[in-house]
C-alpha cells in the first residue's frame, strides 16, 4: 500500500483510494503514472493505492471441488475489502478523513469497484466511487467458474479431487497453466474474475438492476471516445481496412458480443456514412464492447434515482504507432495529473488544462459527493431520457445523449460480458 499526504496532521482530508486495472490478471499500485504525488498536494487530499492477489491467485473458484477454498472464487475483492477496513482505521493518522474515502478506478479497477457495491462486507467501508473505462455488470457463474479451475488443474497435471495441491506448486508454474484456452470463451487464455458465489459475492452488481447497497453512493461512470483504440490501434491488421475486409475484423470474439459482423456494418455505414471503415472498427468494437457497460450502470442507477455523473473523455493521446484518440487508458494521467511522465501517451498541448480539470473533479466528488467545481460547465447528473454526459477536453461541454445512434443500436442487442 502506497499513500501520499500533504501532512500527517488532524486535518481529516478527503481520501482517495485507487485501485489499479489490468483486468484482473495483471498490474500494481507502483505503476508510476498511479503517482498520487500532485493530486494529493494540489487538491489537498490523501491519495492511497494497493495491491491485491490476482489472476488464479486472487480469483481461482475451487469452492465446488474441495473443502476449504469456500471464499476462494473472489479472494482478490476480499483483499481489497481487508485494505479499506485498514484505510479506514488508519488514515486519520496521516490527516485523512475516514468518513470521507472515495474509490477510483481504471478497467480491471473500476470493475473491481463495481463489484465491490455489491458485496455486503464492503458496505460503509466508502463514500463514493469513480468508474473510470471499467464496469463490471455481471460476475462469472459458479458453475462457469467451476469449469475454468478444472480445466486450469488440468494443465497442472491435477485432477480436481486433489486441487489442494495447487498451493504447493511453484508460482511460475501456476501462471504458466493460465495460457491454456479458456473453455467457456472458446479463445484467449483462461479468464478468471469475480464469482457469484452466492457467499462473498450474493448478486450481479448490475444485473438484473443495480445492487441496492450501493445505490446511495454518489458516482461518477466515465468511458474514452475511441477506448478499443488503446487495444487494436497500433495492429497492422486494424489499419487500411476496406469495406470487404472490415467484416473479419468485427468477429464475435473481438466485438464480445453475438452479432454478425455485416449488420454492424451495414448500421454504421447507414448512421454515419462519411466514416472510413477504420474509423467504422474503432467505434463500434467501443460502442458495442467497452462502452456498453458504462451504459448500462449509469441507466439502472438512473431508474433507481441513484446519483452518477457521466463523463465521455474527448480529449486525444497518441498511439506509438502515431495514430490519435482518447484511447483506453488515456484519462488515468489527466486524473493522476502525471501527464509529463514519461509513462504518458497523453501529454499535448491543452493536457495540463484537461488535466485539472479532471483532477479537481475527482477531488470534489471526494470531498463534496459532487464533482462540480468552477472550473466546469454545470454537470447534471445522467437521468434519463435526458443521459446528461460530460464531454472532457480543453473546453469541456455538456451533452445529452452523445452516440445516442450508437448506444440504441447495441441496445437492442443481448450484452453478456467476457467471462460469465
Amino acid at each position: 500500500m502506497n499513500v501520499w499526504t500533504p501532512g500527517a496532521d488532524a486535518a481529516r482530508r478527503p481520501v482517495m483510494v485507487y485501485i489499479h486495472g489490468g483486468a484482473y490478471a495483471t498490474g500494481s499500485g507502483s505503476h508510476p503514472l498511479y503517482d498520487g504525488s500532485r493530486l494529493a498536494a494540489e487538491e489537498d487530499v490523501v491519495v492511497v493505492t494497493l495491491n491485491h492477489r490476482l489472476n488464479a491467485f486472487g480469483y481461482a473458484y475451487l469452492a465446488r471441488l474441495v473443502p476449504g477454498f469456500e471464499d476462494s472464487g473472489n479472494l482478490g475483492q476480499l483483499d481489497l475489502i481487508l485494505a479499506l477496513r485498514w484505510v479506514r482505521d488508519n488514515i486519520a493518522a496521516f490527516g485523512g478523513d475516514p468518513d470521507r474515502i472515495m474509490l477510483f478506478g481504471q478497467s480491471g479497477g473500476g470493475a473491481k469497484i463495481a463489484t465491490l457495491m455489491a458485496m455486503p462486507a464492503a458496505e460503509g467501508l466508502f463514500h463514493c466511487a469513480a468508474t473510470m473505462s471499467g464496469q463490471q455488470v455481471t460476475a462469472s457463474g459458479p458453475i462457469n467458474a467451476t469449469t475454468r479451475a478444472v480445466t486450469w488443474l488440468k494443465a497442472l497435471g491435477l485432477t480436481p479431487d486433489r486441487a489442494a495441491e495447487a498451493a504447493t506448486l511453484p508460482v511460475e508454474r501456476l501462471l504458466e497453466a493460465q495460457a491454456v484456452q479458456d473453455p467457456i470463451l472458446g479463445f484467449g487464455g483462461l479468464y478468471f474474475g469475480p464469482v457469484l458465489d452466492f457467499r462473498a459475492l450474493p448478486r450481479h452488481p448490475f444485473y438484473p438492476d443495480a445492487a441496492s447497497s450501493g445505490l446511495k453512493t454518489p458516482m461518477i461512470i466515465g468511458n474514452t471516445r475511441e477506448e478499443t483504440l488503446g487495444f487494436m490501434g497500433d495492429d497492422p491488421k486494424n489499419q487500411d481496412l476496406t469495406w470487404d475486409t472490415l467484416p473479419g475484423r468485427l468477429t464475435p470474439s473481438v466485438m464480445r458480443i453475438d452479432v454478425a459482423p455485416e449488420v454492424v456494418v451495414d448500421a454504421y455505414r447507414r448512421m454515419h456514412p462519411d466514416w472510413s471503415p477504420d474509423q467504422v472498427l474503432i467505434a463500434a468494437t467501443t460502442a458495442g464492447r467497452s462502452w456498453r457497460g458504462a451504459v448500462i450502470e449509469a441507466e439502472e442507477r438512473a431508474k433507481a434515482g441513484a446519483p452518477a455523473w457521466v463523463y465521455q473523455l474527448d480529449f486525444p493521446g497518441v498511439m506509438a504507432s502515431g495514430r490519435k484518440g482518447a484511447f483506453h487508458t488515456a484519462d488515468i494521467p489527466l486524473v493522476f495529473g502525471t501527464v509529463a511522465s514519461p509513462e504518458s501517451r497523453v501529454n499535448g498541448p491543452g493536457a495540463e488544462t484537461v488535466s485539472a480539470a479532471m483532477r479537481k473533479a475527482f477531488a470534489a466528488l471526494a470531498r463534496d459527493g459532487d464533482p462540480n467545481h468552477p472550473g466546469l460547465p454545470r454537470w447534471d447528473r445522467y437521468e434519463l431520457p435526458q443521459r446528461q454526459t460530460l464531454l472532457f477536453d480543453v473546453e469541456p461541454r455538456m451533452a445529452n445523449d452523445p452516440r445516442g445512434d450508437e448506444r440504441a443500436f447495441f441496445a437492442a442487442i443481448p450484452y453478456i460480458q467476457p467471462g460469465t
